[in-house]
């Protein structure tokens, strides 16, 4: 019933995506988990308390972020597959934690930016995909702003939440979106989150490790069927580079979709006027990004997407 449960959910969220009506409602459960982890945030985070009392407190926190939500999740599955089509009731929740359409969508208005508004629209555009300073990108910063965000997003937006789903049915997805909801808004390295937020990042890199690696292998195998994509050069930059990358999921997608579409992604780059040192991802390919660029990217982005969707269909059917 997993698998089933991923590759319905895959399907629902492909075609509706998150309904804007819906959102204006209820919220998302993003949103209602966000304000959990906030509330944990500053009933738990006291700046009196030392390193280990924040990492404790971090960690107690985390186990309350996640399996919280999960039991709710897995005994709302439970009630759902007792009663008839239930799979369909409970697909349509796992596709809330999907983001496949809204991605695409919010990449491609960077691009429609860049072309009707110029750099300014560009920087708009980008600034609500990415958290770097946008007054500080050039046109092919912007462009590359925005293929860096398609790939690493699809990779913890789409196939991680899909895997786990697969895995673990819709506690499994609700487990995986909580803990990355934690790591997004709680683990960084700042004052405030250093240690309380250890346990968040930590847990998030280890459980966004096979999703990574196979979000690479999507893009590299999407590569062979997009006309001007290089699959051999995503396989090499992807051995090549995803190692450097200072995150160690990030690199996977981005140096596969960097060479797959011959370009230098990631790099420096400034976040709250602090300038960021990191490896290119691609490195040799081109810098110069431009809209068209973006436009391939989407391209590879929702073929490799149409691969997972098949994937799951294939183990579903299998398993049945």
């Amino acid at each position: 019933m997993s698998a089933l449960t991923a590759f319905l959910s895959l399907l629902i969220e492909a075609r509706l995506g998150y309904p804007d009506r819906l959102f204006r409602a209820i919220g998302h459960p993003v949103t209602w988990i966000g304000a959990v982890i906030s509330c944990l945030d500053r009933g738990l985070n006291r700046a009196a308390d030392s390193d280990a009392a924040h990492r404790m407190a971090g960690l107690f926190a985390l186990v309350v972020i996640v399996l919280v939500p999960a039991t709710i999740a897995r005994l709302t599955e439970s009630v759902l597959l007792s009663l008839p089509l239930g799979i369909v009731a409970v697909a349509l929740l796992g596709s809330a934690l999907l983001s496949q359409k809204s991605l695409a969508c919010h990449v491609e208005a960077v691009a429609d930016a860049l072309d009707s508004g110029g750099l300014a629209a560009g920087r708009k555009a980008v600034s609500m995909i990415v958290g770097r300073d946008p007054e500080k990108l050039d046109e092919a910063a912007v462009g590359r702003a925005a293929i860096e965000s398609l790939a690493e997003n699809f990779s913890d937006g789409i196939v991680a939440p899909a895997l786990w789903l697969g895995v673990g049915g819709l506690a499994g997805g609700v487990a995986y979106k909580a803990a990355n909801t934690a790591d997004s808004m709680i683990g960084h390295r700042t004052e405030r989150h250093e240690a309380f937020g250890w346990a968040a990042a930590r847990f998030d890199d280890l459980i966004n490790l096979p999703a990574s690696r196979m979000t690479g292998l999507l893009i590299v195998a999407a590569a062979f069927f997009i006309k001007g994509a290089d699959p051999a050069e995503a396989w090499r930059a992807m051995r090549r580079d995803a190692r450097h990358h200072r995150s160690p999921n990030a690199g996977w997608p981005e140096a596969a979709m960097a060479g797959a579409l011959g370009l230098a992604l990631a790099g420096p780059r400034s976040y709250g006027g602090v300038l960021v040192e990191g490896r290119y991802m691609g490195e040799g390919g081109r810098t110069a990004v431009t809209s068209a660029d973006i436009r391939q990217a989407l391209r590879l982005y929702w073929t490799a997407d149409m691969l997972l969707i098949a994937l799951f269909g294939v183990i579903a059917l299998l398993i049945w």
